[in-house]
């Protein structure tokens, strides 16, 4: 029956490409028939520009043309393949769980939530990243094995997830309610307090005694999430591990003690676990890059690595670049990335998150981006130390309940509504290197061929580009400082019948993890 329905629809797919020649044929011997027309792609364009009169506005479809022989700005050739794409998505912190979860009635958080995980037109967000313990983004501090001080508990029967159930684990289960195949990240801030050098969670070191009761910690706070239904995707050992806060909690852990405990302890506890969690090095900025690549050296706890995890506050993109190809096996994904109300942000940060973060840093090999905090209020928190001016994805209004849609929504939301899960990345000309201020990225999606191309253009006029697929060619004038989605099918037919095919079993696009 299936199998019948598709095959009709592969017809009238046919019938109606091929309609216009057959009218033109029978009326052929009342008169000459004029040059039969190519049925050509049209392109849809979605737009941002920093001046806010466009946020992810659909335009007019852009015709396109056969390719010809004259050159293009921009060509994208979708047999050269790269990474294929996990997704995108924020950090569901505690503030960004109280917030959805007490300033929100059940029916707007519902539909934000909807908007935010639900499938295209929606923003079809798939990825998250959860603390284990408080963070800077906390209402207070604590651990999973909280005991008076002076205490130890080696066999963790003090483990407990207590603090969050209140808001985190509910979030995460309406959550998951929506999109089901949601790819959790978890990052500690730090080993409880008795396992620390200094006996406190500001700072410290692990004690090396406790390295394996360590890698059991969060090993039960995988059982633990499994247990309320939440699958975690992939663990890192450490936030920021070569940063001691000194407002907020945290832990210096260098590259042999992760080594170490990957190798020793939490690799051989989570290897052969199904569903796999993968381990990812590193949690921190783009230099060093020595620190995960010393990691990475060490061929007892690189087998165990599935990854590299990278935050955006110092050093280049281009070292993740490097990473992989010392490393090629190695996945990359930027892990926390955040804005705020800072002085360097005074004319928006639409621009940079699009290029810096997203064109580039997936242009540099990431499979996956995902932003720092989900949701916070007017008075950027709440937060317990830290930062004091960062920026979520949207802001709640702590008195009100409104939601504001920040610049880093729509950065995201440009790659997210249209970048299925399972994307390749494909060759597209650099146009980023020779100082043209236009930067691009382009995609093939697995599931119905069709490529997706995120152009910036960084200058303050306009700037018209060209761009084929080797067969089609089309030409914009990208506005000053705009942000622009182009997505088209290069084989009509071909990709009306994978989305009837996909339509049929009612499946949404998921990336598929080893």
């Amino acid at each position: 029956m299936v199998g019948g329905f598709i095959a009709l629809i592969v017809l009238v797919t046919l019938a109606a490409l091929y309609a216009p020649r057959y009218v033109q044929t029978r009326a052929v011997t009342a008169k000459a028939a004029p040059p039969v027309r190519q049925i050509m792609p049209a392109v849809g364009l979605w737009l941002s520009t920093t001046d806010h009169r466009m946020k992810l506005t659909q335009q007019p479809d852009i015709a396109m043309t056969a390719q010809g022989s004259s050159a293009a700005d921009i060509v994208i050739d979708v047999n050269t393949k790269y990474q294929t794409i996990t997704g995108f998505g924020a950090a569901l912190t505690d503030s960004s769980a109280w917030l959805l979860h007490t300033k929100l009635s059940a029916p707007q958080r519902q539909a934000l939530l909807t908007e935010l995980y639900g499938p295209p037109p929606n923003l079809n967000f798939n990825m998250m990243r959860l603390t284990i313990g408080s963070s800077d983004f906390s209402l207070n501090v604590f651990t999973l094995d909280d005991i008076p001080f002076g205490q130890a508990d080696p066999q963790l029967k003090h483990f407990n997830i207590a603090p969050n159930l209140q808001d985190v684990i509910p979030m995460m289960r309406e959550v998951l309610a929506i999109n089901p195949g949601m790819l959790t990240i978890a990052s500690p801030w730090g080993a409880p307090a008795w396992m620390r050098t200094t006996q406190n969670l500001l700072g410290g070191e692990l004690e090396e005694q406790y390295e394996s009761t360590y890698a059991d910690y969060l090993v039960k706070y995988l059982d633990a999430y499994r247990s309320h239904g939440i699958p975690i995707f992939a663990l890192t050992l450490q936030n920021e591990p070569a940063y001691a806060p000194i407002s907020y909690p945290g832990m210096t852990m260098g590259a042999k003690t992760r080594a170490r405990i990957v190798s020793q302890y939490l690799g051989p506890k989570l290897a052969g676990r199904k569903p796999k969690t993968a381990i990812l090095e590193w949690d921190h900025n783009w230099t060093p890059v020595e620190e995960p690549l010393a990691v990475l050296a060490d061929p007892d706890a690189a087998r165990y690595i599935d990854g590299v995890a990278w935050h955006c506050y110092g050093g280049s993109q281009h070292e993740q670049g490097k990473v992989h190809r010392a490393h090629p096996d190695k996945d990359a994904y930027i892990t926390e990335c955040t804005g705020g109300d800072w002085p360097l942000s005074v004319n928006g940060e639409l621009l940079w998150f699009s290029r810096n973060l997203l064109v580039t840093g997936i242009r540099q090999w990431a499979r996956g981006v995902v932003y720092w905090n989900l949701a916070l209020d007017e008075n950027h928190g709440p937060h317990f130390g830290g930062c004091s001016k960062c920026k979520g994805v949207i802001t709640i209004d702590s008195e009100t309940g409104e939601v504001t849609r920040n610049e880093e929504y729509y950065a995201l939301a440009h790659f997210s509504r249209f970048v299925e899960p399972g994307a390749f990345r494909v060759n597209s000309t650099d146009t980023d290197v020779d100082d043209r201020g236009i930067a691009n990225v382009a995609f093939q999606n697995a599931s119905d061929g069709s490529i997706v191309l995120v152009m910036v253009n960084l200058n303050k006029d306009e700037r018209r580009v060209s761009v084929t697929d080797g067969r089609n060619r089309f030409a914009y004038a990208m506005p000053a400082e705009s942000v622009a989605t182009f997505v088209w099918d290069p084989d009509l037919a071909a990709g009306w019948i994978r989305r009837a095919q996909r339509w049929l079993s009612g499946t949404r696009p998921q990336v598929h993890i080893e």
